[in-house]
């Protein structure tokens, strides 16, 4: 391997065993990396590389459930990163110990990786803006802190807007309809769930999300009759979401509050 080519190869190989973790393809993604460990010890890698493969094993581990083997690989990561100022991974590091540590300590991590990332002149760092504001927003949402939660979501908006992907801006948007109606503020939330459906509409897509809180509001507001089909609709598109998988108890529910046996969409 020619020296010049030593940090793409084995940064490359970082990022087949990314793929192969995705794929839930544990042993194969371990095998890859275990080829760049390999590499490294033949020769000397810089920064960057180093800090990749740890990130990359320490999510192989994470991914297969093993979060004590991971977490110290992120912490390495992270500090190697800090030390080379190489803010991307810095804040993708910092991202991870928030994912592999329990819920009481996520907050000081994605506001650590906040920090980073708000800080950086590395434009590629900026960009994780928007998924921190996320993040938080769903620790705080999680520890129903919804006034913080709310807070970060309305960055969220406002960095995706900026941004312009519509889809991540509906994204996020319903995700602060979701707080608002958390907080009592039901027909602020209806209504921004009314005209997310709209744009969904208009776009050619389906959003069971969204059915889902336009039943939920409906519900709160005493207007069951009307949130019958929505909650139908609901299920409909969310029992086909692999996301939701694990969510059983979840999708039951849409089904017996939607009677299911009407799916059709409502406003189609």
């Amino acid at each position: 391997m020619d020296s010049r080519d030593f940090p793409y190869l084995t940064q490359l190989l970082t990022q087949i065993a990314r793929a192969e973790g995705l794929q839930r393809k544990f042993q194969d993604a371990h095998k890859t990396l275990d080829r760049v460990e390999k590499a490294m010890l033949k020769a000397e890698a810089d920064d960057k590389t180093r800090v990749r493969y740890l990130l990359e094993r320490g999510r192989v581990f994470n991914s297969s459930g093993k979060r004590d083997e991971a977490r110290p690989l992120f912490l390495q990561a992270l500090d190697l990163a800090v030390k080379s100022e190489d803010d991307f991974n810095a804040v993708d590091a910092a991202h991870m110990m928030a994912i592999v540590e329990p819920t009481e300590k996520q907050s000081e991590w994605n506001l650590k990786a906040l920090d980073i990332a708000e800080n950086s002149a590395d434009e590629k760092a900026r960009k994780w803006k928007g998924s921190l504001y996320n993040n938080l927003g769903w620790t705080y949402f999680e520890q129903k802190q919804y006034e913080e939660s709310l807070l970060m979501f309305e960055k969220a908006v406002e960095f995706r807007e900026k941004e312009g992907d519509p889809n991540k801006i509906m994204i996020a948007k319903w995700c602060v309809a979701k707080s608002l109606r958390m907080m009592d503020h039901t027909e602020e939330a209806l209504e921004m769930q009314r005209s997310l459906f709209e744009q969904y509409q208009a776009a050619g897509k389906k959003s069971g999300y969204v059915y889902e809180e336009i039943a939920e509001c409906l519900t709160v507001m005493g207007q069951e009759q009307d949130a019958l089909g929505w909650f139908a609709a609901a299920y409909e598109e969310l029992s086909k979401d692999p996301r939701l998988a694990n969510e059983q108890d979840r999708l039951n529910r849409l089904k017996e509050l939607g009677k299911v046996g009407r799916p059709e969409t409502p406003g189609s």
